[in-house]
């Protein structure tokens, strides 16, 4: 189960889809092992079943899937069928799918047709997002922002501060990556003008790009944001929209508090959202709670005056439970990671 967990990890563009690998085991011998590659392509075990140099190998055979197997027509005929057909004796599953359309469904399906199926519970992380998502109904929520020793993200408001090196850059570059979507307030984008992509690799699957604003008509359709056409972008709007944006770009109206921002991701599938900032937008997310991980790169510089603070708030919030930090040097800057606490 171990090397199936670590060909599983490989699997970088199954966006909402969750990262798997099947091994299959005959007379103590590994035959075969596969990992789910794309969303929308085969699954783990159809992919470990055509790595066989005989299908008839199967028979008989043990397969070790980090997940249950799939008992559904999606993008793909069930998973739990071909097991069955090809004849495979026993499945050892590292987890349950907690995907209600899955859920326990394979493996009752399984067992009705005489393999023995054990589970493993395994508790991996490897689909922490996806798992959360099922659990919670919502997106994981990850907090990122860069700050000096003195807590500060800007030297002055309105103007954009460098703050850690390239490497805790391409550090950040890489957790955009790890993430579905990407969160920023309107005074970001204005005083930043980031096009929020992932430059370190070409994504299948780019980042959603969402931003709060007042108004979407104050927006201007110069901004390199919208020069990128690679992935939607939703303006969340407290005022309806008379200004024509780029086809991908789509204004939402509302009032976007935080709890109704991870619902309106959530009823698009969205399993994790990265929140860049700024500072009040942070803010507003500690207020709520709607926190699960803080990613920190912490400088060694000092800005002092009126620099602008991470998280800025008149209000006094009340405290919220970490988890001891996880810390990473890189280069001169420290990367902090915690968690909300249970």
């Amino acid at each position: 189960m171990q090397i199936a967990f670590a060909e599983a990890a490989k699997g970088e563009s199954t966006w909402t889809n969750p990262k798997v690998c099947a091994v299959i085991v005959k007379d103590g011998q590994i035959l075969a092992k596969g990992h789910h590659e794309k969303f929308g392509g085969p699954h783990a075990e159809i992919n470990t079943l055509s790595h066989l140099k005989n299908i008839s190998d199967a028979k008989g055979a043990d397969m070790y899937v980090t997940l249950e197997p799939c008992s559904h027509f999606g993008k793909t005929p069930p998973c739990v069928q071909k097991l069955v057909e090809v004849g495979i004796s026993r499945v050892f599953i590292g987890e349950v799918d907690p995907n209600p359309i899955v859920s326990g469904r394979g493996i009752k399906y399984l067992k009705d047709h005489g393999i023995e199926v054990t589970d493993m519970d395994c508790q991996s992380e490897i689909n922490e997002s996806y798992n959360f998502y099922y659990q919670k109904k919502r997106p994981l929520v990850t907090l990122k922002y860069a700050m000096t020793m003195d807590g500060k993200i800007n030297q002055k408001n309105g103007q954009r501060s460098i703050i850690t090196g390239q490497t805790a850059y391409q550090d950040a570059q890489k957790l955009r990556s790890e993430n579905q979507a990407i969160l920023i307030g309107e005074h970001t984008l204005k005083v930043d003008d980031p096009q929020l992509t992932v430059r370190i690799k070409k994504m299948d699957f780019p980042l959603i790009r969402v931003v709060v604003v007042d108004s979407a008509d104050e927006i201007s359709t110069d901004m390199k944001i919208f020069q990128d056409t690679s992935s939607e972008i939703y303006l969340l709007s407290k005022q309806a929209a008379t200004k024509q944006f780029p086809d991908q770009v789509h204004v939402e109206v509302g009032d976007w508090t935080p709890k109704e921002i991870v619902k309106f991701l959530a009823e698009k599938n969205i399993e994790s959202l990265l929140v860049e900032g700024g500072s009040h937008l942070q803010a507003d997310f500690v207020a709520a709670k709607l926190l699960d991980k803080v990613v920190v790169y912490l400088a060694p510089k000092i800005f002092g005056g009126n620099a602008l603070p991470a998280i800025a708030t008149d209000s006094q919030a009340q405290a919220i439970a970490l988890t001891e930090p996880e810390l990473t040097q890189l280069g001169s800057d420290l990367k902090v990671e915690l968690r909300k606490a249970e």
